[in-house]
């Protein structure tokens, strides 16, 4: 578990006074740590690193050094969570909370049991059904393929739950606003905002500019 007990309640309102989840992966422990430098330079204080490929769990826990070291307030969380044992071993090695892209039943009732935050996927009212174990945060997933009319439709079914679609969102006024006057509290934003292109090319300035953009962004949408 969390060694500095980050309690589910703390995470959640830092994703909400930033309005903005950013999450990524790259293969390369050096890459996945100047992408991390540049989103908190930019301001942002909760980040999502996705457990995609064989070397995310290496790059995690360096990840986790760096933050301890340099940026104490970072909140760093871990996503593509598929089971327990997955969430179990990344929060030993340092995550502040899970996503998953689906719900998972194991993985909600243990963090709901220790006060972990998490993050389900769920595209469905079947699946945000996953607020009678105690989930109170919806990763609505895919967001391109649902839509914010989609998420305004059920969100006087769940009145008590917050959302954030992910997939798809774009960094567009536009789009971004449509999100919120339906009724979101937050946008999960991968690769629109941290693109492949920019981190192969290196361009942490592109990747820190953009971000600090889109804070004021939402900032200005929900002032």
């Amino acid at each position: 578990m969390n060694p500095k007990n980050i309690d589910t309640e703390s995470v959640q309102k830092i994703i909400l006074e930033q309005g903005i989840l950013p999450l990524y992966f790259h293969k390369e422990a050096s890459v996945s740590l100047e992408v991390l430098r540049a989103v908190h330079s930019a301001g942002v204080q909760a980040i999502e690193y996705t457990n995609r490929g064989d070397e995310a769990v290496h790059n995690f826990k360096e990840m986790i050094a760096l933050r301890n070291k340099k940026m104490p307030e970072m909140r760093i969380g871990i996503g593509t969570i598929k089971n327990l044992l997955q969430a179990k071993m990344y929060l030993d090695a340092g995550a502040d909370f899970l996503v998953s892209p689906g719900f998972v039943h194991e993985v909600a009732t243990y963090c709901v049991q220790n006060d972990v935050f998490y993050a389900p996927g769920c595209m469905t009212p079947s699946d945000i059904i996953a607020e009678n174990v105690g989930i109170r945060f919806i990763k609505l997933f895919p967001g391109n393929v649902l839509g914010p009319e989609y998420m305004a439709t059920i969100k006087d079914i769940f009145p008590k739950l917050l959302f954030m679609p992910t997939g798809g969102v774009d960094t567009t006024y536009e789009n971004i606003k449509s999100w919120f006057d339906a009724g979101v509290s937050a946008v999960g934003l991968g690769s629109k905002l941290i693109s492949k292109k920019c981190m192969e090319a290196r361009e942490y300035d592109t990747i820190a500019t953009e971000t600090q953009k889109v804070l004021e962004l939402i900032k200005t949408i929900k002032n």
